[in-house]
Formats: structure tokens, C-alpha cells, sequence
């Protein structure tokens, strides 16, 4: 799981200690067996972690996972109100990538100057 998902084993730990990655299988050994879908499922939370979605809503959004369809419209405007934040923050880290792009520009023509 961890060379699939690139979680470190403490962190797996840590998500099924916190609920987010319930009901992992285990073999005779003991040693944890996770599904196709226990697979899918750490590959979206660490797409949610990416996003800097915060541990405890990580867990809420969980919570609400596991009661079932009954979350999906709740499910959904977390979701949404998380892709309005990172959509506004993605214009901001636009607009600040241009202003520093500028500013390298003035430096090249800066140097050019001096250098003539």
C-alpha cells in the first residue's frame, strides 16, 4: 500500500487509528491485506492532503463516507466549497507567479544594460 499510494506504513497506521481507512482486512499473519478499494480510497486522501485539506475535515468528509448515500449532497458541498478554495488560490498563485516573472525580466534587462 505504501509504494501505491506513497504513504509511509506510520501514516496508513495513523489514518486507520483516526477511522479514515476502516475495516482493513488481515491475513493468518496478522499483516494488514487492503482491497482495490482500500487502494482507491488512500489514493483519494492523499489527493485531498495535495489539495491542503485539513486532517480534521479529511476525517468529517470520512465520517460522512461511511453513513453511507444518505452524506452524498453534504459529501458534495465539502468537496465544492474545497475546489472554490483552491481555484481562488491557483488565480492568486498566478497572479503573484506573473508579478515575479516580471520582475526577472526587469533584472535580465537590467544586467543587459550593464553589460553593453
Amino acid at each position: 500500500m505504501s509504494r501505491l499510494t506513497g504513504l509511509s506504513a506510520h501514516t496508513l497506521r495513523y489514518y486507520e487509528k483516526e477511522g479514515m481507512l476502516e475495516n482493513v482486512a488481515r491475513n493468518e499473519q496478522g499483516y494488514r491485506v487492503y482491497s482495490e478499494a482500500d487502494v482507491s480510497w488512500v489514493q483519494f486522501l492523499v489527493i485531498l492532503r495535495e489539495l491542503d485539506i485539513p486532517i480534521r475535515e479529511m476525517k468529517r468528509y470520512s465520517d460522512l463516507r461511511s453513513q453511507g448515500p444518505s452524506t452524498v449532497y453534504e459529501r458534495r458541498l465539502m468537496l465544492e466549497a474545497h475546489q472554490s478554495r483552491v481555484e481562488k488560490q491557483m488565480q492568486r498563485l498566478g497572479e503573484n507567479l506573473d508579478k515575479v516573472a516580471g520582475k526577472i525580466r526587469y533584472y535580465k534587462e537590467m544586467e543587459n544594460g550593464v553589460r553593453q
